[in-house]
């Protein structure tokens, strides 16, 4: 979708629809009123007739507004004014896409980032309506899969703000929210894509793809490169596959030379049947999404990379599939990490933490300012959680709440999570130096107690996307986050260097 951003009166926009706010109990917001009053009160005549009382996340969609330049003016209901917060300025965007969306429309002029909302700027708002826009137009296309539907959608989008001197912001805003909403977009499409298509040679290709058009560095790993690092733990799961296992390295360099990177670490299970601990036949098709945390940190830095971000980002991508075979892991076999760490495998459908562990070693040689590993890992956190926030576990508190900001304020929402020393007793082993589960009680944190393990030479955080990384039922697919958590946690992160 084309996005733009303008000045300009309501009344007077010559496209195929107009989109205003309006509040309950007969309330016009200021677009609103400028149609009304051009119109000699057409408007607030329909709203007198009860056509629309305002309620949250309706639409009206008029024709022929009277005195007014554009095809269409769609009334979009913004619920009580004063309780008008960013949940409720997120649902009238999307309600207001999804309509025009419907209506066969190409383009349209949004004046919704002109709305108050409480405690938000422009820029904010300017941000969200972009990014929701991207969000609700996305439909899943691929050669080998489902052709591109012929169905009407918006083409061209006009974001206004309300006057002159706020284009600047808008501008910006418009930038930043573009390249956010496509780095999601493309850890949709990866999400999205069967494991007989998004294996790991697949997603190293793409990493390649992505490195030669934005000029990183990268460097994929094999099997034998592995081998000789030490790598056992991650090459165990692997044993189970036909597919060759890959470990993607992607650097982005626009800091300072002296300045320590970033490092993401993404699991990139391409498919995870759960190995000799199979897991049940119901919705494991849905498994395809285990290498959402890989297609996060891959569309994470498309976005840094078309920002131009002043900062050192390195990306790790630890990827295989989890498939039963019979070279695979069993329950009870011991192997060797790449720390030197033993780990005894009680259940080999958490082999997540398996990879990630060898990764997070790995990433020690960059002496990093900060880890973030980023994974699909734990049933737990998404009974813990739900599917509103990602599990956010970490070893440093300042770390912790800047990843807590950064999802506030991209509205991609983290919580953090326990981790206290009392957790790490139920990853006690009798024949390894730790078990690679600690039991159903507190899943989600043993699991993050058994990582930290790996991270005791940097800051690290860990985020437990099972609950955030893909919807199921009607609107099954990957969401793509948290790409946006991510980038506006990397964009303060080069504030601080600049």
């Amino acid at each position: 979708m084309e996005f733009s951003i303008k000045n300009g009166n309501p009344e007077k926009q010559r496209l195929g629809c107009v989109v205003v706010g309006v509040f309950n109990y007969r309330k016009l917001s200021a677009a609103a009123e400028a149609i009304d009053e051009v119109s000699e009160g057409y408007l607030s005549g329909l709203l007198r007739r009860g056509d629309m009382d305002g309620k949250l996340g309706s639409t009206l969609l008029l024709h022929h507004v009277p005195n007014t330049l554009c095809d269409r003016v769609l009334l979009v209901g913004c619920g009580k004014e004063r309780d008008f917060h960013e949940r409720e300025y997120r649902q009238a965007v999307s309600a207001s896409i999804k309509a025009l969306n419907n209506t066969g429309t190409s383009d349209a002029a949004s004046f919704l980032a002109e709305l108050t909302v409480k405690r938000r700027e422009l820029s904010w708002c300017v941000e969200q309506l972009v990014e929701i826009a991207a969000e609700e137009s996305y439909r899943f296309s691929h050669p080998d899969c489902k052709k591109e539907e012929s169905v009407p959608s918006l083409k061209k989008l006009v974001v206004n703000v309300p006057q002159r001197n706020h284009l600047a912001i808008g501008e910006a805003a418009l930038k930043k929210a573009q390249a956010i909403a496509n780095g999601v977009r493309w850890a949709r499409e990866l999400g999205n894509l069967p494991g007989n298509i998004c294996t790991p040679t697949y997603l190293a290709e793409q990493a390649h793809e992505l490195a030669k058009h934005y000029e990183l560095k990268i460097e994929v790993l094999e099997r034998a490169d592995m081998e000789v690092l030490g790598m056992g733990s991650l090459l165990s799961v692997a044993k189970g596959s036909r597919q060759p296992p890959k470990f993607i390295v992607l650097q982005h360099s626009k800091g300072k030379s002296t300045q320590k990177p970033v490092v993401l670490i993404g699991k990139g299970i391409t498919f995870d049947a759960g190995g000799i601990s199979i897991k049940p036949a119901a919705e494991m098709d849905e498994m395809k999404f285990d290498m959402c945390g890989a297609a996060s940190v891959l569309g994470t830095m498309k976005a840094v990379a078309e920002l131009q971000l002043a900062i050192n980002l390195v990306v790790i991508v630890p990827t295989c599939e989890n498939l039963p075979d019979g070279d695979a892991n069993k329950p009870g076999d011991v192997v060797t990490s790449m720390s030197g760490q033993t780990i005894e495998v009680l259940n080999t459908d958490a082999e997540g933490r398996l990879i990630l562990c060898d990764a997070m070693t790995y990433a020690e040689r960059f002496e990093p300012e900060v880890v973030v590993d980023i994974a699909t890992l734990t049933g737990a956190c998404v009974i813990a959680l739900g599917h509103h926030a990602s599990g956010l576990f970490s070893n440093n508190d300042s770390l912790a709440r800047a990843l807590v900001n950064a999802g506030e304020e991209s509205s991609d929402r983290a919580w953090h999570m326990p981790m206290w020393e009392d957790y790490q007793e139920q990853l006690k082993s009798n024949f390894a130096d730790m078990a690679n589960i600690g039991g159903r009680a507190g899943g989600s944190i043993t699991a993050a107690c058994f990582l930290s393990r790996y991270a005791k030479k940097y800051d690290w955080a860990h985020l437990d996307i099972a609950g955030t990384a893909w919807k199921s039922g009607k609107e099954k697919g990957a969401t793509g986050r948290p790409v946006p958590l991510l980038t506006h946690f990397l964009l303060q992160q080069a504030s601080k260097k600049a």
